[in-house]
């Protein structure tokens, strides 16, 4: 898979991401808000956001864009 694929996918699933916070916090769908509810370009949105979050989940190659670490461990002088 193409890294602008990749990257597209995670900004996709990102901005799904936020768009369910909008909506879980305040009952807001920015999605509806901007293209209308439940039209065609708003229906095209929402699939393409789901393609890309099941992409990120299911194929390997994407995992490389999300870097989890541990977290930084200071060794301290007695």
């Amino acid at each position: 898979m193409n890294s602008w694929m990749r990257t597209t996918a995670l900004v996709l699933t990102i901005i799904g991401g936020l768009n369910w916070g909008l909506v879980g916090l305040f009952g807001f769908d920015l999605v509806a808000y901007l293209f209308g509810p439940m039209s065609i370009l708003s229906r095209i949105v929402y699939v393409l956001v789901a393609l890309s979050a099941i992409t990120l989940a299911f194929v390997p190659s994407c995992l490389s864009l999300i870097h989890i670490s541990e977290p930084t461990r200071r060794s301290y002088i007695s």
